[in-house]
C-alpha cells in the first residue's frame, strides 16, 4: 500500500499545466485486490482543483469546494450520487470482464476512465475520452471519425462491439463538444473568484551540499500553468537540467522545481539565474545564482537543505492527498501519464465491457 501512496509524489495528472484557459475533467478508478480500500472512486476537477468526490465506501458525492457547495442544491448532489452508484457497478463489472483477457485472476488491477474538455480564451475547444488498464492505454475515442481506437489486442473486442452501432461514440462526441463546455463555463462562473485569481510564486534556490545540483523551487503560485527554466549568461540552459512535475500545495496553490547540475568553477565564471513564468502574470520572477560575499564556499541566495526538510515535504504532500482521498485515483496512473506526457492532450475512454457505457458524472447535465 505504501508503494501506491508514494506514486502520487511524481504525478501531475490532477493539476497538469495546459495551454487551455479553463478545463473540466472527470477521473474514474476501479481497483481490485486491495483489502480495506475503496473499490471505486470518481472525482471532478476544474482548472486543476478538485470539485467533488465519491467512493464505494461512502456512496455519496460530496463537494470539495465551498463555491460548489453554495451554488448547487441537494437535488444536484443526490442525482450525482445516483449516477456514481451506477458507474460503480459498471466499472466493477468491467474490471472483472477484462481480467480474463489478460489471463489474470488474483492480484491488484486498476481500470480507469478519464474524460473532459478544455476551453481556450480564444474560443477553441478540445475534448478527450480514454480508458487505461493497469497503467497502460486500453481504449480511446477518436472524435474525428466517431470510432474507438484499441491500444492493444485485448481491447479490440470492445472496440468492435462499440463501433458496430456507433451509439457510444456519437453520444460522447456530443457530450464533449457541447454539454461538457456548457458546464465548464458554469463551474468557472461559480468559482471565478478562486479560479481566475492570480497569485505570484515564491522562488528559492536550494542545495544539499556544495557539489549537489541546485534546485530552483517555485511555490505558492496560481494558476498551475508555469514555466521554470535556467539561464546561463542570458541564454536558456537545456543541458544538465531536470524538470520536476507541478504539484499541489494544501492551500490550493501549486509548486514546481527544476534542478541544474553545475560545477563550482562554472558557477564562478558564468551568470546563472532561474526564471519563473506563471500564466496570466506578465512579470518574470528571477532568482540569480551568485557567490556569497561573506561565505566564499557557498552562494548568496542558496539555502542548504538536508534530508529532514525533503522528507517533510513528502509527508506534507501525502497528508494533503490522504485528506482529499486522491490516492486511489493515482494508483496505476503514473506510468500511463508519463507515456502520454509528450502527446497533445489526454484521451480517456469508457470503463466496462458493457454493450453501452454512458455512465458518468455530469450526464444529468445533458
Amino acid at each position: 500500500m505504501k508503494g501506491f501512496i508514494l506514486l502520487v509524489l511524481g504525478i501531475g495528472l490532477l493539476h497538469c499545466a495546459s495551454a487551455a484557459t479553463h478545463s473540466l475533467r472527470y477521473v474514474y478508478t476501479a481497483i481490485s485486490g486491495i483489502p480495506n480500500f475503496p473499490e471505486f472512486v470518481n472525482l471532478g476537477i476544474v482548472d486543476g482543483m478538485q470539485i467533488d468526490y465519491y467512493d464505494s465506501n461512502t456512496k455519496r458525492v460530496v463537494p470539495k469546494q465551498d463555491w460548489m457547495a453554495k451554488t448547487e442544491g441537494s437535488d444536484y448532489w443526490e442525482t450525482e450520487t445516483q449516477v456514481s452508484i451506477g458507474a460503480e457497478q459498471t466499472f466493477k463489472a468491467g474490471i472483472e470482464n477484462i481480467k480474463p483477457r489478460f489471463n489474470q485472476t488474483g492480484g491488484v488491477h486498476v481500470l480507469q476512465r478519464m474524460y473532459g474538455c478544455e476551453l481556450d480564451d480564444d474560443g477553441i475547444t478540445r475534448g478527450y475520452f480514454q480508458f487505461g488498464y493497469d497503467g497502460a492505454d486500453f481504449l480511446s475515442l477518436d472524435k474525428s471519425t466517431r470510432t474507438w481506437t484499441a491500444a492493444n489486442q485485448k481491447a479490440v473486442i470492445t472496440k468492435l462491439k462499440w463501433d458496430a452501432t456507433g451509439d457510444n461514440a456519437n453520444y460522447w462526441k456530443n457530450y464533449l463538444e457541447n454539454t461538457c463546455i456548457e458546464w465548464l463555463k458554469k463551474y468557472v462562473n461559480y468559482g471565478k473568484d478562486t479560479l481566475e485569481r492570480k497569485v505570484p510564486p515564491s522562488v528559492s534556490l536550494l542545495q544539499k551540499t556544495p557539489s549537489s545540483p541546485v534546485t530552483c523551487h517555485a511555490t505558492g503560485f496560481y494558476p498551475s500553468g508555469v514555466t521554470v527554466f535556467w539561464q546561463k549568461d542570458g541564454q536558456e540552459q537545456h543541458e544538465d537540467v531536470l524538470h520536476g512535475e507541478i504539484l499541489p500545495n494544501g492551500d490550493g496553490t501549486f509548486q514546481k522545481s527544476t534542478q541544474l547540475k553545475v560545477t563550482p568553477e562554472e558557477w564562478k565564471n558564468n551568470k546563472y539565474q532561474c526564471v519563473v513564468q506563471v500564466t496570466g502574470i506578465m512579470v518574470d520572477f528571477i532568482k540569480v545564482l551568485a557567490e556569497s560575499e561573506n561565505q566564499p564556499d557557498w552562494r548568496r541566495g542558496v539555502n542548504t537543505i538536508g534530508s529532514a526538510p525533503i522528507i517533510g515535504v513528502a509527508v506534507a504532500l501525502l497528508i494533503v492527498v490522504a485528506v482529499v482521498a486522491v490516492v486511489a485515483v493515482v494508483v496505476g496512473v503514473v506510468m500511463w501519464r508519463k507515456k502520454k506526457k509528450s502527446e497533445k492532450g489526454f484521451f480517456p475512454a469508457s470503463t466496462s465491457d458493457a454493450d453501452s457505457d454512458n455512465s458518468g458524472k455530469g450526464l444529468q447535465k445533458t
